[in-house]
C-alpha cells in the first residue's frame, strides 16, 4: 500500500516486487487501485504511521457522529406506554 497526502491509498492486491540492491532500486508491479483509507480499515492499521493520524482521527470522528445521532432519536421507539397499571395493558 502506498499512502497519498490526500488520504487515499494506492492498494496492490497481489504485488510483485523486484529489487536491485546494488542500484538501490525497487520495482512494484501489479494492478493498483486507488481507494479511500476507510475501505481498507482495519486490515492496514499496522501499516499506518504518524503522518496518517489526522486521517484516522477524522474517520473516527465521522464514525462516532453517525452512530451517536441515530441512538438519541430511537431511544423511546420500542418502549410502549403502559400507564399506571401494567396488568391491564398486558391483557390487551
Amino acid at each position: 500500500n502506498m499512502f497519498k497526502e490526500d488520504g487515499t491509498v494506492i492498494h496492490f492486491s497481489a504485488p510483485k516486487v523486484q529489487a536491485s540492491v546494488a542500484a538501490n532500486t525497487y520495482v512494484i508491479c501489479g494492478t493498483g487501485e486507488t481507494k479511500r483509507l476507510e475501505e481498507l480499515l482495519p486490515g492496514i492499521i499496522n501499516q499506518l504511521g504518524p503522518d496518517n493520524l489526522m486521517n484516522l482521527k477524522r474517520i473516527a470522528e465521522s464514525f462516532a457522529a453517525s452512530k451517536g445521532g441515530d441512538k438519541a432519536e430511537d431511544v423511546d421507539d420500542d418502549i410502549p406506554d403502559v400507564g399506571d397499571n401494567f396488568e391491564d395493558v398486558s391483557k390487551q
